[in-house]
């Protein structure tokens, strides 16, 4: 992951430290205590040097959902908690290719939408609706909503996925479902219905009609968590396409098997949490900061 800022520090601060006994979200279990021996997240040590990682990790993310083929027009949006005053938020100006994003672009607006720094461009008001209900749960410092083909697909029988694997496993209880469908989003009351619907606790959800949403404590958490749903979704269209009775009415033969509640459990507590989801998304940043060869950081 890039550590580039651009504040100087004193050779005796460090910019990053690893916290060796916390998640993002609170005490580490004991499940999780060895996935975390290999998945750290090096947390910046001022809220400067924070707003800088997230805005790199927040434009790395567009250019990685580009290539993933999840750019559609002026739709989808990221929205980051700003470190340093969090009753604003960055979001991604409207109308903007994910593949041509950049740090620079991100426009910064208070909760009421109005831009109060960064670049001086339009924002979508759809995905400030949602994104600001969504906010003001204090755990959720980066969501993400882009139109997706798997995820709009699935999205379409408004209900969730099946534990088929290890990586739906990522989703075991954190994903929840909005089946009240009530168009663009441009009334405050949906923003706030779909962050009823995504509770407390969720990170995860599916918008019947629309596509996913996922969460985060930081912009990689909530981007690996995005395109792992998308793949998850694209594995449920392809195990139900191949158990479903053909146009003449044969059977494949094939049935579904199912991960059981207590190892989905464990699996989730090992894979899901917000250290691997990060470890998901590093070897993305790294991939991408390669092959643009930073370009994304101006």
């Amino acid at each position: 992951m890039s550590n580039t800022v651009t504040h100087t520090a004193s050779a005796a601060v460090p910019l990053f430290q690893i916290r060796p006994d916390v998640t993002a979200a609170g005490a580490v279990t004991e499940k999780q205590s060895t996935a975390q021996l290999k998945s750290r997240i090096p947390w910046p040590t001022t809220k400067e040097v924070h707003q800088r990682w997230q805005l790199e990790q927040m434009a790395a993310a567009f250019r990685i959902f580009a290539k993933l083929g999840f750019a559609d027009g002026g739709s989808g949006h990221i929205s980051l908690r700003d470190p340093i005053d969090p009753k604003t938020f960055w979001i991604n100006p409207y109308g903007v290719h994910f593949g041509l994003l950049n740090v620079s672009d991100m426009v910064r607006v208070d909760e009421n939408g109005r831009r109060v720094g960064g670049a001086d461009m339009l924002v979508n008001t759809a995905g400030f609706t949602i994104h600001a209900a969504i906010h003001r749960r204090p755990d959720i410092n980066a969501a993400c909503h882009v139109h997706s083909p798997y995820g709009r697909a699935w999205s379409n029988f408004g209900r969730g996925i099946d534990m088929l694997n290890q990586d739906s496993c990522m989703f075991y209880d954190d994903l929840a479902i909005y089946n009240n469908f009530g168009g663009v989003v441009f009334a405050a009351e949906e923003g706030k219905r779909i962050a009823t619907a995504l509770g407390p606790r969720h990170k995860n959800i599916i918008l019947q009609n629309h596509g996913l949403l996922t969460c985060g404590g930081t912009v990689a958490e909530a981007a690996a968590f995005f395109i792992a749903l998308e793949r998850a979704c694209h594995a449920q269209l392809l195990t139900e396409a191949a158990i479903a009775p053909s146009s003449i009415g044969g059977q494949s033969g094939l049935r579904k098997t199912i991960v059981g509640g207590e190892e989905a459990s464990y699996t989730k507590e090992g894979t899901g949490n917000p250290e691997v989801m990060y470890m998901q998304f590093k070897p993305e940043y790294d991939m991408i900061l390669k092959e643009t060869n930073g370009d994304f950081l101006k």
